[in-house]
């Protein structure tokens, strides 16, 4: 199974041996722990329950302190779905070692939150036209099909929360793995700020 969680750092430049340059971004990753086996007979399907990061013992509840007792301090759980029986332990460690270079992985994150932004900024309106009797219409959604209609239609593109949504982008190249530093360099940007939690899945 390829499975790594890390956090985005920033990006860079990566040149090839044909000295073709590649716009990548940095993952900072380090070991997971595995904290938990689902079993199909058990829990209805197979999964892995992996521990990542360190946080204090103290901003950590005593629900989560009793599930992973003392695997250690973790600052985040994430559980990754198998396609059959995992043939990890509880206690297991996962790293880079099973990425190399070249390789094709799904990669998902949280994407920057926008706050609340208009019809121009969230879905590209081009607006409403300057002249022939209007005067503040330039960033206005316009008519929403009134009519006989007494209520909004589900899907309506509005002003609203924008950003802050999980994105995966599937048939990313890793570029170079430094299994010494812990990074992973993907090839083209990731989703969300630096600091994001991502998750690099083999195909």
């Amino acid at each position: 199974m390829k499975f790594i969680l890390g956090r985005k750092v920033s990006m860079t430049e990566i040149f090839d041996n044909e000295g073709r340059v590649h716009p990548a971004t940095i993952i900072e990753t380090s070991p997971m722990t595995v904290t938990q086996v689902k079993t199909l007979e058990k829990d209805g399907y197979a999964a892995l329950q992996f521990g990542f990061g360190t946080r204090k013992a103290k901003n950590i509840s005593k629900a989560v302190k009793g599930h992973v007792k003392e695997l250690g301090s973790f600052a985040t759980l994430k559980e990754v779905r198998t396609e059959g029986a995992a043939t990890a332990a509880v206690g297991d460690k996962m790293d880079l070692s099973a990425f190399k270079d070249g390789d094709v992985v799904v990669v998902s994150s949280i994407s920057k939150g926008k706050g609340f932004q208009g019809v121009v900024k969230r879905h590209g309106f081009h607006g409403g036209r300057r002249t022939h009797g209007q005067k503040h219409s330039e960033r206005e959604p316009g008519s929403i099909g009134g009519g006989l209609r007494t209520r909004v239609p589900k899907g309506m593109r509005m002003a609203g929360r924008m950003g802050g949504d999980r994105m995966t982008q599937k048939s990313v190249t890793i570029v170079k793995v430094d299994a010494e530093n812990g990074r992973i360099y993907v090839r083209g940007a990731v989703a969300g700020r630096r600091g994001t939690l991502v998750e690099v899945k083999g195909k």
